[in-house]
């Protein structure tokens, strides 16, 4: 390892030159230029901040700092300098309604493109929440916000492949219109695909589904497919070398990622990930254990996964994408209970449990938080109507859960989900997957017509 001595503002910092080459367009532009500065080991940098140096270097070193505003800004400003990738990504993974104003006005003004669209939409997703502060943005800004499309609540129930003329209402993909408190439908999903033991996920505003199963007999589902919400298109792509289902799909970073599973009855420990760009499915490495739908989910950039050792103990994985590697983070134990659901916002990790002696119905929240790796257990008893924890997901600070009843949201923070809000239920039997889409106006629109008027086609 090679020690090159930087100085910045007056602060001296030892740091490793390969690393800074390795991760930084400026580094790496300048000791592979020839000229005289880049046989030195020790330089100065100018019109730059220690503190967003110190940040950049902890970020490098593997660290996931939390940052205040005013470090934020410093960060931005040496992200932009220094062209360091790994730091943007994780600003972006930092946006939340209390930095996100401050993220999107510095990210425009130091040229983060990245940056400055993420935090649009984030914006954008709580535009209720920040209206009177969006207001004193410049009016560009603002009219950058105003031409997104938010995030809208979408569900799908569970079932199984069906011959073309034989109707069956739970094959519609539906959205919540929040304002008129409406389920209304996206039209079916294709005629041979199962969300019954399906995987199913969202990246870069399309739906996947992969797997899953048909009949008494979980005969195994072979062909996977994409939801495109930006045209309304549904397409078929290829499967996983190992065909499963009651398998874990998540999305990260322009690969899909296929946990677990079983086939014909058989729990398997597979990992496959699937690159969006080169349409192709790789073995990654296995799960430490054989499970049929392992809890994932992300945060900070990370993706986690959940197993159990039946009845006693919930272990928290890390899948690092990087190195492709299961990495043990920690462990819980709770008499005759384990972990079941997990969702990720911000530095936290929060996992679903059943209550005492396998109770379903009332339902335990226990948070992991990854910054300080410490658990805490939420506040009381859920009641989980019909797996409505089990179907959670957030945007901003709001957690939507959903039943046949209702759409039930919490206001999250690290010790408690409050309810602050009920919308109208899903009327599906079943199992059910929700997630968010950006759907276009225009097509929110005709399915709103076509709902008022179902003699119509959608189209």
């Amino acid at each position: 390892m090679t020690k090159l001595h930087v100085t910045v503002e007056g602060t001296a910092f030892t740091t490793d030159k390969e690393l800074l080459v390795k991760h930084s367009e400026y580094f790496r532009a300048l000791f592979q230029s020839g000229m005289r500065e880049s046989s030195r080991d020790e330089i100065q940098l100018h019109n730059l901040g220690a503190v967003g140096f110190l940040i950049t270097l902890r970020v490098l070193d593997g660290e996931r700092p939390l940052l205040s505003c005013d470090e934020i800004l410093e960060a931005v400003e040496c992200a932009a300098f220094l062209q360091v990738e790994i730091l943007m990504k994780h600003l972006v993974n930092l946006i939340d309604p209390d930095n996100c104003l401050v993220m999107y006005e510095a990210a425009a003004t130091y040229g983060l493109l990245d940056l400055f669209h993420e935090s649009a939409l984030y914006i954008r997703d709580i535009y209720e929440l920040l209206e009177k502060d969006i207001q004193a943005l410049p009016k560009d800004l603002i009219q950058y916000v105003d031409s997104l499309m938010p995030s809208t609540f979408v569900a799908v129930g569970a079932h199984t492949p069906t011959i073309e003329f034989l109707e069956d209402p739970s094959r519609t993909m539906c959205f919540l219109n929040e304002k008129d408190n409406q389920w209304v439908s996206l039209g079916c999903i294709p005629d041979n695909a199962s969300t019954f033991l399906a995987g199913v996920t969202t990246l870069n505003n399309k739906v996947f589904i992969v797997g899953g199963a048909r009949g008494a007999n979980k005969q195994v589902v072979e062909r996977s497919f994409c939801y495109d919400a930006e045209n309304h298109t549904w397409s078929e792509f290829s499967s996983p070398h190992q065909l499963r289902y009651e398998v874990t799909l998540l999305g990260h970073e322009g690969y899909l990622y296929a946990f677990g599973g079983e086939y014909e009855r058989v729990p398997v420990a597979y990992v496959e990930k699937y690159c969006l760009s080169s349409q192709i499915w790789t073995f990654g490495k296995e799960l430490p254990q054989a499970m049929a739908g392992p809890p994932a989910t992300k945060a900070m950039g990370r993706v986690f996964i959940s197993l159990w050792k039946p009845q006693e103990t919930t272990i928290i994985y890390e899948y690092d994408t990087d190195k492709d590697d299961v990495v043990p983070i920690s462990s819980i134990k709770r008499p005759q209970s384990y972990g079941h659901y997990m969702v990720g916002h911000r530095d936290n990790l929060y996992i679903m449990r059943n209550g005492p002696c396998d109770d379903f119905l009332h339902c335990t929240i226990e948070n992991f938080n990854l910054s300080t790796q410490q658990w805490t257990t939420l506040s009381g008893q859920y009641v989980n109507s019909k797996g409505a924890l089990f179907t959670a997901v957030i945007r901003g600070d709001t957690v939507f859960t959903l039943n046949r009843m209702m759409t039930l949201l919490y206001k999250i923070d690290t010790c408690s989900w409050k309810p602050i809000k009920e919308k109208s239920g899903f009327n599906k039997g079943g199992t059910m997957h929700t997630f968010f889409l950006r759907l276009p106006t225009e097509i929110k629109l005709m399915a709103s017509k076509l709902y008022k008027n179902p003699h119509q086609s959608f189209t």
